[in-house]
């Protein structure tokens, strides 16, 4: 395995900070002191990348809402900074209400936006590549959504561009990152899934052109580990119990009822009211599209007073990571993750820390010296940017586009 990647705050081999540029609709029920905030990814990485030397720093972009040029000069700006570090996570929106922070509304339709972000992702390679054979090439680009006409401004890093990281599970989502991405993030973190996972990835970039090691794999999970097995489980329980608090549960709930729910015991039995709205919508978020939320609230109800559940139990379970979760030993967890590393089922594991920053401890103090006596976790870094410490090979120039499609540019 080439390392860990965390997302949120920590220190590993590579660090993904996400970026949120609106605040969902159902958050605004909330009271001031109940919001959370997310600073602009970037900003955050490049002071990071000034008191680091080696770990990755990624940062999730849009591409709906963003420009081509002035994203690819930004994360230009960090990759030099870094001395060659930085990483772009590639996603896509194409909800109402982050839409109306841009007065674009959704103005992209969900069937477009790999269609779109393909688009933008080949533009900014195109400027990223124009430094080269002693000269810069004015780059050009004239789509459905935007137009370019630039010439890059600074020169390319020591890895040569951003490293490319990707999460959809989709078969277009899967295809984008067969033909784009450097790296995906995956929801299969289970040996046998992760193993068919592999396997379907490398015939998508294979069928793209590209290696069949040229995408590395990393699923998201989280590790609760503890000397023993059993402080393993009793730790995965408490560290559940003490995930959804009071308030974060009806928090939850106040998210699919679309009002607040603030005068409920969360140790009581689920709202008795219906949800404010019979059909919910992707302007309350990709999680509701297409859900009936009166007819969800019933089942949940149902389902909590058939299984005994308070609020506050109902949600912990519906929130639970499930097969998400390496929970046991160090020595048990090293063991399974030599499996993943001998079979080649990933490359590393994007990790969501139970507790941040601490949550991360027990892997670099316990877990990594574990799997290095195993041999399948590095004991030094293989170069000083990122392409180089994950194993990834100096990509190759991007074509310019055929003199037709250029033509045609023009003549819109």
């Amino acid at each position: 395995m080439t390392g860990f990647l965390v997302g949120g705050h920590g220190q590993s081999r590579a660090n993904e900070l996400q970026d949120t540029p609106a605040v969902k609709g159902q958050d605004l029920l909330q009271p001031a002191g109940r919001r959370t905030g997310v600073h602009e990814a970037q900003t955050a990485l490049a002071a990071l990348a000034a008191i680091t030397t080696h770990i990755g720093l990624v940062a999730t972009q849009n591409t709906t809402y963003n420009d081509p040029a002035d994203l690819a000069h930004r994360l230009s700006s960090l990759d030099l900074l870094s001395g060659g570090r930085a990483a772009w996570n590639i996603v896509t929106t194409d909800n109402a209400w982050t839409g109306a922070n841009f007065r674009r509304g959704g103005y992209l339709d969900h069937a477009d936006r790999y269609t779109h972000a393909e688009a933008f992702v080949e533009t900014a390679k195109r400027i990223w590549d124009a430094h080269g054979d002693g000269a810069v090439r004015r780059v050009r680009h004239d789509g459905q959504h935007y137009s370019v006409d630039v010439t890059p401004r600074l020169p390319r890093s020591a890895q040569y561009l951003p490293v490319l990281f990707q999460a959809g599970d989709s078969p277009e989502g899967r295809d984008f990152a067969a033909r784009q991405a450097d790296v995906i993030f995956s929801a299969h973190p289970q040996l046998d899934d992760a193993l068919a996972f592999r396997k379907d990835i490398v015939e998508r970039t294979v069928r793209a052109g590209r290696g069949a090691n040229d995408v590395k794999i990393m699923p998201a999970s989280e590790f609760i580990l503890a000397a023993t097995p059993r402080e393993a489980t009793e730790k995965k329980a408490w560290v559940r119990e003490l995930q959804i608090g009071p308030q974060q549960a009806i928090a939850y709930l106040e998210q699919f009822w679309g009002r607040e729910l603030s005068g409920y015991d969360p140790d009581g039995p689920l709202p008795d009211i219906d949800p404010v709205v019979e059909e919910t919508s992707e302007t309350r978020g990709s999680g509701f599209h297409g859900a009936k939320a009166r007819q969800l609230a019933d089942q949940w109800r149902a389902e909590a007073r058939d299984k005994g559940l308070s609020i506050r139990q109902f949600v912990s379970a519906k929130t639970s990571r499930g097969d998400s979760s390496f929970t046991g030993s160090y020595a048990e967890v090293a063991d399974r993750l030599a499996e993943y590393a001998r079979t080649g089922a990933v490359d590393g594991f994007n990790i969501s820390p139970w507790l941040i920053p601490s949550g991360l401890d027990d892997i670099v103090n316990h877990l990594v010296p574990a799997l290095q006596d195993r041999g399948v976790y590095p004991t030094e870094y293989a170069g000083s940017t990122l392409r180089q410490n994950l194993g990834l090979g100096t990509p190759t120039r991007s074509p310019e586009p055929a003199a037709s499609e250029a033509a045609a540019g023009a003549a819109r």
